[in-house]
This record gives C-alpha cells, sequence and structure tokens, in this order.
C-alpha cells in the first residue's frame, strides 16, 4: 500500500486533512521503550500550524491520542497506534474544487485515478496535513536513535534566493536558534523571513530547501541496488508533500567537479577508518560509511496562493479562472524541517532494525 513505509519497522498513516482524525499505526518497535512525551510534545509542536506570521492561520493542537502499543508511557510489542482530532476545519472553502481543480495540486490527477470519489476538502489525503501523525513516528524514532548516539539535524538551506551557510559537513552543528526557523546564520534567517512576509502580501508563496544531517551512524547499514541507504531515505523523504527534488553529499554540484576533486581519501582515526572529505555524504554504494549522512530536500512553493489562477471547468469542459480560498502557508518549508528529520530518522531506525534482527540492539538501548 502507498500509505505504508518500512521493513522491519512498518509505519502506516491514515485519515485525511479534514476527516473527523488523522492517525499512524507503527508495527516492529520492540517491547521496554519508555517514550518522553514532552520531547514528542515538543518536536510536534515544530510542524503544528498557526504558530507565527510565516505559516498558515489553520490552528490546530496537534496533541496525540495513543490507542495501543503503550503500557505506562513504554512500548509493549503491539503495534502502537496514535490519532491526532481535526479540531479546525473549514471544508466549504474547498467546494469548488472538484469542478475548478487547483494548478500544480493533486486535484485533478486524484480526480483521474479515484474516479471523482477523492476527497478535496483541504487536499484530502493528499494533504500536508499528514505530515502531523509522520512526525509522531519519526518523533519516536529520533529518540531511539538518540538512544544510541545518532542525531538528526536539519535547518533551512534556502527560501526562494537567501541561502543559509551549509552544515560543515565532516562535523555537522545546529546552534541554539528559534526552533521554528531553525538557520546556521541569524542574517540569512531574517532575510528569509522578509521574502516570506513580502511574498505573502502580495498573494504569492514561495519555495526553498532543507539540509539534513544524520550524524553518529555506524558503518554498514543498507544494501546494493535498489535498498541502498539513499533509496530507503528517497521513498520516504518523497512522501512529504512538495518535495520536488533531493541529493546526498555534494550532489548535483559533484557532476561539474572531476574525480581527483570529488573522491574522498581515507585515513586512519582512532582505529577507524574515516574520509578526509564528506562529499560521498555517508554513503557509498548505498551502504553507509560511519561519515555523517548529508542530504539536501528541494520544496516547491505552496501551490495555493490567493492570485486568480488559470484553470478548467471538468463539468462544461472549458476554461476556467480559480480563486482559491482557504488558509495556507506563504512558504512550507519552516514547517517542512521537522518533517524531514522524522522522515529521515524512520529511514535510519527501521534500517538499523534490519541489520541487526536478533534483540541486541534493543538491549544495547536500554
Amino acid at each position: 500500500m502507498s500509505s505504508i513505509y518500512g521493513e522491519a519497522l512498518r509505519v502506516s498513516i491514515f485519515g485525511q486533512s479534514h476527516s473527523p482524525a488523522i492517525g499512524v499505526t507503527i508495527d516492529g518497535l520492540p517491547a521496554g521503550f519508555p517514550v518522553d512525551m514532552d520531547a514528542l510534545g515538543a518536536f510536534l509542536a515544530r510542524r503544528a500550524p498557526g504558530r507565527n506570521a510565516f505559516s498558515t492561520p489553520r490552528k490546530e493542537a496537534d496533541l496525540p491520542e495513543f490507542l495501543g502499543g503503550l503500557a505506562d508511557g513504554v512500548t509493549c510489542g503491539a503495534p502502537l497506534t496514535a490519532i491526532i482530532r481535526n479540531t479546525n476545519t473549514r471544508s466549504g472553502d474547498y467546494d469548488n474544487l472538484r469542478d475548478i481543480p487547483r494548478p500544480a495540486h493533486a486535484d485533478y490527477a486524484a480526480q483521474v485515478k479515484f474516479g471523482g470519489f477523492q476527497d478535496t476538502a483541504g487536499g484530502g489525503h493528499f494533504s500536508a496535513r499528514l505530515t502531523a501523525p509522520l512526525c509522531v513516528a519519526g518523533g519516536i524514532c529520533l529518540q531511539i536513535l538518540a538512544r544510541q548516539g545518532i542525531r538528526v539535524l536539519a535547518h533551512i538551506a534556502s527560501v526562494g534566493e537567501v541561502e543559509d551557510r551549509p552544515f560543515d559537513p565532516m562535523r555537522p552543528a545546529l546552534p541554539e536558534t528559534n526552533p521554528d526557523f531553525p538557520v546556521l546564520d541569524q542574517d540569512a534567517g531574517l532575510a528569509m523571513q522578509a521574502l516570506i512576509a513580502r511574498c505573502r502580501s502580495e498573494e504569492d508563496s514561495v519555495g526553498g530547501t532543507v539540509e539534513c544531517a544524520l550524524t553518529g551512524v555506524p558503518a554498514g547499514l543498507g544494501d546494493p541496488i535498489f535498498d541502498g541507504m539513499e533509496n530507503r531515505l528517497a521513498r520516504i523523504l518523497f512522501g512529504i508533500p512538495a518535495v520536488k527534488g533531493l541529493e546526498f553529499g555534494s550532489g548535483f554540484a559533484g557532476s561539474r567537479l572531476r574525480g581527483s576533486q570529488n573522491n574522498d581519501g581515507f585515513h586512519m582515526e582512532g582505529g577507524q577508518v574515516r574520509t578526509l572529505s564528506n562529499r560521498h555524504g555517508g554513503i557509498l554504494g548505498g551502504i553507509t560509511s560511519g561519515m555523517p549522512i548529508l542530504l539536501r530536500v528541494a520544496f516547491k512553493p505552496t501551490p495555493s496562493i490567493a492570485r486568480p489562477q488559470r484553470s478548467v471547468s471538468l463539468s462544461a469542459g472549458q476554461d476556467a479562472e480559480l480563486r482559491i480560498r482557504g488558509r495556507h502557508d506563504p512558504c512550507i518549508v519552516p514547517r517542512a524541517v521537522p518533517c524531514v528529520e522524522a522522515a529521515a530518522a524512520i529511514a535510519l531506525t527501521d534500517a538499523l532494525l534490519c541489520s541487526k534482527k536478533d534483540t541486541m540492539f534493543w538491549e544495547e538501548t536500554l
């Protein structure tokens, strides 16, 4: 099923943007892990809508209700299921979209695939609202990885043409900063926020990129060909709505280099094999090298903008003008940062569990 991810850790996302609730089921969590609910709540708050001037005005608490899988806050071996209730919906804003699809949205393609039976309110199952349950699963996985000494860090790498400075590829670190707008260069962050505010005032939107680093990752995770670590990460990262590009290490810039410039030489460091640089982004042949994993994710501008747009009336079979109502982010990138962290954490946790089929992995975390 398209809404299920993972091999040893199976994550299933369900619900629609304006359904009574959205949720997630996580199957494969070994028993005995205590979930820090305060830390999980703080993580979910970073993705929640309506918290600041550069997000949608739709307000949702995004507090998960756990229906199973926990006993006294500790995983018990049963599938973990959590729901988040939708409490601030305005479905009437989307009544016209069944006939007049939004440009750059899934409306028309879903209409063709599902014969007009799809839920169009708020984007239905295609909505970025579904990243809330993704972050529930990812938030738990982040805690599991932390017990293994693995950290997942992400920042806003760019908004439009305004760029933050990149991570140090050898020792990526994120300074204490505004969790709602994480950047390495505070001046760049202020310029990004000014650009977002300008786009909102002009009834427009803007895209950008998120850079993510995973540190403390052991060598040897992943498999060649179709189950490489890049493949595992790509599959779940492209499940985040509006993702249109992904690169690892030197990425597309590496294609303009020579081998002598792009290759990372090996050396011994503290009795372990390390590389002198990290243009490979921590993955070689689909398998982790022990260096930090580095990736960048590109997000398109929010398609729902207040400006009139050209579309078609499907019932009349003729061109039509569309004016979109509803509440939308002028830039989804700030709220996408925890989504990228969550997706990367799920992929890496699944790879770790796949690599250690016995109980040793879990015993080492307690």
